[in-house]
């Protein structure tokens, strides 16, 4: 084997174990991504179907109150 100037026999290696471990956080990190895309999507499913939302009505009467004074 001919390794260039300052490249040790090891090296190849070290660069193929690291290559390997960012392989793996990469999946790990589309892997989360995916679970927490398919929990949003579950809770999503499971709310109630009234679309005006718990945040958008309490807005409407804040604004009433406020109006009223």
């Amino acid at each position: 084997m001919v390794f260039a100037p300052g490249e040790k026999p090891g090296q190849e290696l070290e660069e193929v174990k690291l290559q390997n471990a960012s392989k793996q956080i990469v999946q790990n990190a589309i892997l989360q991504a995916m679970r927490q895309v398919s929990q949003e999507s579950l809770r999503r499913e499971s709310r109630p179907s009234d679309s005006r939302g718990w945040g958008q009505l309490g807005g409407r009467e804040l604004t009433k109150k406020h109006e009223k004074k």
